[in-house]
């Protein structure tokens, strides 16, 4: 095929696109009633157990070290990352590994988020004062730490939330590393950490579960309780 082919086939297909082009249309509106939950807190933690995670909760910060050190990735942990102000839990200072692929061989990281998302338990982290991203990532246990009254009901108001006053890295995270791709099968920890355990921080309000108890599902027998 020559070059005077080549360019009239193309002009002939573009031709027929053009010919069939649309007349614009508004995008919809993301205004609406959306799902919202009497007890957030619940349904995220029903959410992660359902996705392979687990939920721990403490009254205050004060007893962050004690319910962490009692979770199973913890038990036979040798080097663990902590990034939460106040714990003492960390053996090994993420600050003073020069590249991000020393982070392979950490046990657990015990980190903040800054917010969680009920139906579907996905928290939002940044890089903020993380020397190397990949802490997420490479340790065999994820820990990460949030705030009870930081619970939305969904992605909508979560969005919302986030702001990017200059550059920066973030993302949802929910649940552990897990991959189905190959014949169904589901397998956790496949590219990332083995287990994710989620412990909020705060005073249980218990009339929103007062007025959610009518209406409550099973927990699955993974969720460790508030």
């Amino acid at each position: 095929m020559t070059g005077r082919e080549n360019t009239n086939s193309r002009d002939t297909i573009l031709g027929a696109v053009r010919a069939r082009r649309r007349e614009p249309v508004e995008l919809p509106t993301v205004a609406g009633s959306w799902t919202t939950y009497a007890d957030p807190a619940r349904q995220f933690c029903d959410a992660l157990a359902g996705v392979g995670g687990q939920a721990v909760s403490v009254v205050d910060a004060s007893q962050l070290d004690d319910a962490i050190r009692a979770i199973g990735p913890m038990q036979d942990a040798k080097k663990i990352i902590c990034r939460v102000p106040g714990m003492a839990l960390g053996n090994v200072e993420l600050d003073t590994l020069d590249l991000p692929a020393h982070v392979h061989d950490i046990d657990v990281a015990i980190l903040p988020g800054m917010f969680g998302v009920a139906e579907n338990a996905a928290v939002w982290v940044t890089d903020a004062g993380i020397k190397h991203r990949v802490v997420y990532f490479l340790p065999q246990h994820l820990v990460l730490v949030v705030p009870r009254a930081e619970i939305v009901n969904h992605l909508h108001e979560a969005y919302a939330r986030l702001q990017f006053p200059g550059a920066g890295y973030g993302l949802f995270i929910s649940g552990p590393s897990k991959t189905a791709d190959i014949e169904q099968s589901l397998v956790i920890g496949a590219h990332g950490p083995r287990s994710l355990t989620v412990v909020l921080v705060g005073a249980y309000d218990t009339s929103s579960a007062t007025a959610s108890a009518a209406s409550a599902q099973p927990i699955d027998p993974r969720f460790t309780g508030y």
